[in-house]
């Protein structure tokens, strides 16, 4: 007696976009030192015809939601954790500027360990060419 396969949570919500009939989505990624970059790149994307998600806060410039630096450690854990969920839910990957941090090497390893194609807007900075 043969059991029906069980489907993944991966393979759930890529059905789920297909039955949506949602356009593909792209996750920004990069040092946030490139907001312009990744606003730009946004732009571009949306008029593309895709859903973008990208980074929300750039925790570099001051703000008074992470002046307290034990809050801004934890609010970093929580933005971190929020970008993977970002970078799952994403069917591909744009990595914008010059430079690779530790996160954004990060992010990238990650993202092509679930096997999503991770775009360069700098190709040079490939971590993996």
């Amino acid at each position: 007696m043969s059991y029906p396969q069980l489907l993944t949570p991966e393979e759930k919500l890529a059905d789920a976009k297909k039955l949506l009939s949602l356009p593909r989505i792209v996750v920004i990624c990069g040092s946030t030192r490139f907001m312009t970059e990744m606003n730009e790149a946004d732009l571009r994307e949306t008029k593309a015809g895709k859903i973008v998600v990208k980074p929300g806060c750039d925790m570099k410039s001051p703000h008074e939601l992470w002046s307290d630096p034990v809050e801004a450690e934890a609010l970093k854990v929580r933005l971190d954790d929020l970008h993977r969920a970002k970078i799952r839910l994403a069917d591909e990957v744009l990595v914008v500027g010059d430079y690779i941090g530790d996160s954004t090497r990060a992010e990238i390893s990650y993202a092509r360990s679930l096997g999503k194609p991770v775009r360069f807007t700098h190709p040079e900075v490939d971590p993996d060419a």
